[in-house]
């Protein structure tokens, strides 16, 4: 089991080991949340352009992912300004996903820490979060210090789907604790 991770910006050469995550932790994490047919359309050819466009733009979003000793990428996030501007927050994490093999190792903690410390490189003081309101990663932002500071319903395919936000203030985690992380 690889133990030493590091964080970095992606690259567009990182965009089908990035798509592979992506969709492993989506059809990991949802399949009795969102419909069946949104989780069976996605694919590893449209999720890889998807992302190498996403890290070659680069003008609203920026990508970094999570590699192991062996140069292998174990998770994904994309960050950048926030989309809702009404909530008083500056940053906003867009996604953050771990292999579903490797979650409860702190690679969740470790990537979080490397894109809130490249939102302040930004200039940005404050972050929020947006997940299903029945994802298991709310428990993960609630004990990384995220404070539940707002609730919507977007649509996915025509269905309703809740969401709810965390929100740090301040760009910094809480101190690990004796518990594992969950990602």
């Amino acid at each position: 089991m690889a133990t030493q991770i590091h964080i970095r910006k992606a690259r567009p050469s990182d965009a089908e080991a990035i798509a592979r995550v992506y969709i492993e932790a989506w059809q990991d994490t949802y399949p009795a949340l969102l419909p069946s047919r949104l989780l069976l359309t996605m694919t590893k050819e449209g999720q890889t352009q998807r992302w190498r466009n996403a890290i070659t733009i680069a003008a609203r979003e920026s990508v970094y992912v999570a590699e192991d000793e062996l140069n292998t990428i174990v998770a994904m996030t994309s960050f950048g300004r926030s989309r809702d501007t009404g909530l008083g927050f500056d940053g906003e994490i867009y996604t953050l996903y771990v292999d579903p093999m490797r979650t409860g190792m702190g690679i969740g903690r470790a990537l979080l820490r490397g894109a809130f410390t490249a939102l302040g490189d930004r200039k940005h003081e404050s972050c929020l979060i947006w997940a299903h309101a029945k994802n298991p990663a709310r428990f993960f932002y609630e004990a990384m210090g995220g404070t539940l500071v707002a609730e919507r319903t977007t649509s996915m395919m025509g269905i309703p789907v809740p969401e709810i936000a965390y929100g740090w203030r301040k760009l910094a985690l809480v101190k690990a604790s004796k518990t594992k992380d969950l990602l």
